[in-house]
């Protein structure tokens, strides 16, 4: 398996991949230089636009389809692009991004395309009811469509309560539940939801809410949503202690099992990923900072094989 960098013109991060026409396509954001100091925030992470790219094969030949969306393009956007995802239904695909708003919050936004790999317009607004950052799309056997999405610190997502905004919000004390990422299903026109947002509850093997003070396993940000001999995995990081995790389901909206770590702490600190199946395996995308010799904010995207265990556990992947 290749362990180098999949793009290495430019900095690359957050790879979310999708098969789409037998082809994989890659929706990553775009690592930017910049002066500003890191902090626990994320404001060194400036991205202004995401490139798309694709290959025929995992090891195969990697085109860069260029700039598929610009934050001057985004009309309630004030800056700070970050992971997005990517959709098809109706005959369009949907890219799904997140960014701050003129107020400074974040939000998610949608914009719409004909090919994979755009161009994409964005809607003049946010999606009714979004928060926070990292939306990851579901589209499910049955014809629904999901979107999951949050991230805490810098991605604010400690800061909602009951829908409402508090900037001074605070993450659980840590024998209290942990905080969970957010999910909605999508009406049919992909830009909208039908029915209420909802918290995803992760649960140890005991029936009992992670804690707050668990970071090897609490939900931190990036949601990657698949599915598996019919169940649901909902993979993640674990953010400051930088480990991929995942938990199970039987439904998309959960409640999720705490199942395991699949992924070790990488070059760089944040790890944020995406899985799917394709030449019959599936793959694990995801990045780390050693393109740029460890410099958080300049990343780069690398996949690896990911194999089940016969129960349908995620085997640990290799770092290296």
């Amino acid at each position: 398996m290749p362990e180098t960098p999949l793009i290495s013109h430019i900095y690359t991060a957050d790879p979310s991949a999708h098969v789409f026409n037998g082809r994989i396509y890659l929706y990553p954001s775009h690592d930017r230089e910049g002066n500003i100091p890191d902090n626990d925030l994320g404001d060194q992470y400036d991205m202004v636009d995401y490139h798309v790219f694709s290959m025929d094969r995992v090891g195969g030949p990697v085109t860069d389809h260029g700039v598929a969306l610009d934050l001057k393009d985004v009309p309630w956007a004030s800056k700070q692009l970050w992971a997005p995802d990517a959709a098809f239904k109706n005959g369009k695909y949907y890219l799904y991004f997140p960014a701050r708003d003129k107020a400074g919050i974040f939000r998610i936004g949608v914009a719409v395309g004909d090919r994979p790999e755009g161009p994409f317009k964005a809607e003049p607004q946010p999606i009714a009811g979004t928060y926070s950052i990292d939306p990851c799309c579901l589209n499910d056997d049955d014809g629904r469509s999901w979107l999951a999405w949050g991230g805490i610190w810098g991605g604010q997502l400690q800061g909602w309560r009951n829908s409402h905004f508090d900037p001074a919000g605070r993450e659980p004390a840590d024998h209290e539940p942990a905080i969970g990422p957010r999910i909605a299903e999508l009406a049919p026109d992909m830009k909208s939801f039908t029915g209420a947002v909802t918290e995803i509850k992760i649960l140890d093997e005991q029936g009992q809410p992670l804690r707050a003070g668990d970071h090897d396993r609490r939900y931190f940000e990036g949601p990657w949503l698949h599915k598996y001999q019919g169940k649901y995995y909902l993979s993640y990081s674990t953010g400051n202690t930088h480990y991929l995790v995942y938990a199970t389901a039987d439904n998309p909206r959960g409640p999720y099992t705490y199942r395991g770590r699949f992924l070790e702490p990488v070059i760089g600190w944040t790890t944020h990923h995406s899985i799917v199946e394709h030449g019959g395996k599936w793959w694990l995308f995801h990045h780390d900072a050693s393109l740029s010799g460890g410099r958080n904010h300049l990343r780069c995207v690398k996949v690896k094989e990911l194999t089940y265990a016969a129960d349908g556990r995620i085997n640990p992947v290799p770092v290296s």
